[in-house]
């Protein structure tokens, strides 16, 4: 299904713009906002990109040594094509990042980003069909990242978080008396990440999302950005919960495709159920933005479960957990169960400095790959950073942080070496758009 998702796409994408680019012409352009184009017939193109050097340094101590670990990247490079045609109701999204690196510290090679068509029934409603970053995530996952806060999303997006999906996704928006508003969301998706040509080894996954905004809309789409760049006059506020349920997952939190694969005894594929619910609520006035996020994740695991599939392809019958088989504590051992808060707030100065601090608690379950000690097994996070933004924008900005990493026993760095104290992360970035 997912090819033929992507090869409507393409076709609606180059027919619009066939069309109707003879009759275009730049319109304005300003840095953030990019390129914008408008033709005589109601069709509007916009062009954006930014990019992002970035230097992170970690320092930890073993039974042997202090250790610090440099490194210098880019951590996005991105170009972001959109187009609209008004009088039809219809428009696209395609968004690529040249770096290639994910949306949570990793090397992805996933270029790619968004591509989806979407249409507009009423102007209250749009509905989506492609590939895109999905609502059922917490809140700070739909921040665009040249607004954040910090110069990395929390530990509580890369624990449970799946981040972009394959699917239809529908959403509104509606004012109620006295000028509140509600946005509800609703996915359908794979649940197997975002890769368009990937298998769907289980069936598909459901979600929603409710907002709530009882002051009215934020300015200048500031719902989806962290710094109040625009210092709210009035007190802003939403609060949502959300919710999904995944058939069939074949990944540790459903963001990629056969990853984790078990069999049952005619050797088809049968797997557990995954499902999630969160809370969380984001308040921004002259300045002052705060958000706080709540996750609760677990899975059932189904009877008949024989094999499971190893890296190399092959196959066991073992699913040993302190020496003693159990198929369902093994099992969810290798998922993100469990549960995790973020709460984070800032303030932006009329000069553009931005002073931040934020602390992220990760609960793993009596079974969870959150307590595998080379990636996870690091229950806190406090973040201190300070950033400065040259405009009254986001198109030139520099920040730092600084994070105390709470290490349990039992973990270990990526040589296999026991980690004795905690962690402490230095990061800074530098961020370019236009």
């Amino acid at each position: 299904m997912s090819r033929y998702v992507y090869l409507l796409f393409v076709v609606l994408a180059l027919t619009t713009l066939n069309a109707q680019q003879l009759q275009n012409t730049v319109n304005a352009y300003s840095p953030v906002n990019g390129i914008r184009q408008e033709g005589k017939t109601g069709y509007k193109t916009f062009i954006q990109g930014y990019m992002q050097p970035y230097f992170e340094s970690k320092s930890y101590s073993t039974n042997e040594e202090s250790v610090t670990i440099n490194r210098f990247r880019m951590r996005r490079l991105r170009l972001r094509i959109q187009g609209e045609s008004e009088p039809h109701k219809l428009g696209y999204r395609v968004q690529y990042d040249l770096s290639g690196s994910g949306e949570i510290d990793v090397i992805s090679n996933q270029y790619l980003l968004d591509a989806f068509i979407f249409y507009k029934p009423t102007k209250r409603t749009t509905i989506e069909i492609g590939k895109r970053a999905t609502p059922t995530d917490n809140r700070e996952l739909w921040m665009l990242s040249q607004t954040t806060q910090f110069p990395e999303r929390s530990r509580l997006t890369s624990a449970f978080a799946s981040i972009r999906e394959v699917g239809v996704f529908a959403n509104g928006r509606y004012r109620l008396k006295n000028g509140h508003y509600i946005r509800p969301y609703l996915t359908l998706t794979t649940g197997d990440g975002d890769d368009l040509r990937a298998r769907n080894y289980g069936g598909a996954k459901f979600g929603g999302r409710i907002d709530y905004l009882p002051f009215g809309l934020f300015t200048y789409y500031g719902q989806f950005r962290q710094v109040d760049m625009v210092r709210e006059a009035t007190p802003k506020f939403v609060i949502g919960i959300v919710g999904s349920y995944n058939k069939g997952i074949s990944s540790r939190r459903g963001r990629a495709s056969g990853s984790i694969l078990y069999l049952d005894n005619d050797f088809n594929p049968l797997l557990p159920d995954y499902w999630k619910i969160g809370a969380d609520f984001m308040l921004k006035y002259r300045g002052f933005s705060m958000i706080g996020e709540y996750v609760f994740a677990n899975a059932q695991v189904p009877e008949g479960i024989v094999y499971r599939q190893r890296n190399n392809g092959s196959l066991a019958t073992t699913f040993l957990v302190d020496g003693l088989q159990n198929q369902t504590d093994y099992i969810l051992g290798r998922m993100m169960v469990g549960s995790g808060y973020n709460l984070q707030a800032g303030y932006l100065t009329r000069s553009g400095l931005s002073l931040d601090a934020r602390y992220t608690l990760l609960q793993p379950g009596a079974h969870s790959f959150l307590y595998n000690g080379t990636f996870y097994n690091r229950p806190s996070y406090f973040t201190a950073s300070v950033g400065k933004y040259f405009q009254r924008n986001y198109s030139f900005s520099i920040r730092a942080a600084l994070t105390l990493v709470g290490v349990d026993s039992g973990s270990n760095d990526h040589t296999g070496s026991p980690i004795d104290d905690n962690e402490v992360l230095f990061r800074l970035i530098t961020t370019y758009a236009f």
